[in-house]
C-alpha cells in the first residue's frame, strides 16, 4: 500500500480494480504453502493400499493426476515415491501424466529444484528417507531423487480460470481453494475442477475443506469425508 501511495484500505482496494497486473501480483503474494511429504499419513496408505490400485484396475494404459495448487511439491513427490513403490507391486503400471499447478511462480521454481528442508521430511519414514532423498553435504537440505521427476509437468495456473487440461484420474486440492478462497468464488472454481475429473475419478480435498455444493457426481470414499469418488456413468449413459 505505502509503495502505491494508498493512504487507506479502500484506496488500495481501488488500485487493484483498475490495474489486472497489480491485482495478480497481490493474488500471489496472498499464496499460502504450508505442507511437508506424507502429511496425513492415514490418507497416504490408503492412496497407496485402496485408491491407486483401483484407479490402476480400471485404467491399464494411461493415468492422469492433478496437483492444482501444488505450492513447493511436497505433495507432488509423496505420490511420485508411492507410484514408484508400487512398481514392486504390477506386473507393469500403466503411464503416468502428473501436471502439478500453482499459483505462485516462486513456489513451482522451488518445486523444480526438488530441495527440502529436514522438517519437510519429518513424517517420512528412515527407509523412504535413505532411498529417495540425499542429504546436501553437512546441511539440512535434502534433493529429491532425480528418478521422481519423470513425467511430471510444472505450470502456473489460476484456480479461478479455465482448468489446465481435462479427464484426470485424480485430482488434489488440499488447502488452497476451498480453505483461502472468498465464499462466492469457490462454488463456479470447484464446479471447474470436478469437472475434470474422468467418471470413476478420485477427488482429495484438505481434511478441513468442505465442498460448496452439493452434488450428486461425487461420493465419499472409505469413510474419509474428504475422498470423493465420481460417479461412474451406466451402460446406458444415465
Amino acid at each position: 500500500m505505502k509503495t502505491l501511495g494508498c493512504e487507506d484500505f479502500e484506496m488500495y482496494l481501488l488500485a487493484l480494480d483498475n490495474d489486472r497486473k497489480l491485482k495478480d501480483q497481490c493474488e500471489v503474494l496472498m499464496t499460502v504453502s504450508i505442507s511437508r511429504f506424507f502429511r496425513d499419513r492415514g490418507l497416504w496408505e490408503t492412496l497407496e493400499n485402496q485408491i491407486l490400485p483401483e484407479i490402476i484396475h480400471k485404467n491399464r494404459e494411461n493415468i492422469k493426476v492433478w496437483f492444482a495448487g501444488c505450492a513447493c511439491g511436497e505433495e507432488v513427490f509423496s505420490f511420485a515415491i508411492l507410484w514408484d513403490r508400487l512398481q514392486d507391486r504390477f506386473q507393469a503400471l500403466p503411464d503416468l501424466e502428473v501436471l502439478a499447478t500453482d499459483l505462485n511462480p516462486v513456489y513451482l521454481t522451488r518445486a523444480r529444484l526438488g530441495l527440502y528442508g529436514r522438517s519437510s521430511l519429518k513424517e517420512v519414514p528412515a527407509d523412504i528417507q535413505s532411498k529417495y532423498f540425499k542429504r546436501q553435504g553437512e546441511t539440512d537440505q535434502y534433493r529429491i531423487a532425480g528418478s521422481l521427476e519423470r513425467g511430471i509437468s510444472w505450470r502456473c495456473h489460476n484456480l479461478l480460470h479455465e482448468p489446465p487440461d481435462r479427464n484426470f484420474h485424480l485430482i488434489f486440492l488440499r488447502n488452497n481453494l476451498l480453505t483461502y478462497y472468498e465464499e462466492e468464488l469457490k462454488t463456479p472454481a470447484f464446479q471447474k475442477v470436478i469437472d475434470c475429473l474422468v467418471p470413476g475419478g478420485f477427488l482429495i480435498v484438505g481434511s478441513h475443506d468442505k465442498p460448496p455444493l452439493e452434488t450428486n457426481d461425487l461420493f465419499p470414499y472409505a469413510g474419509y469425508s474428504y475422498v470423493f469418488e465420481s460417479k461412474e456413468m451406466s451402460k446406458n449413459g444415465d
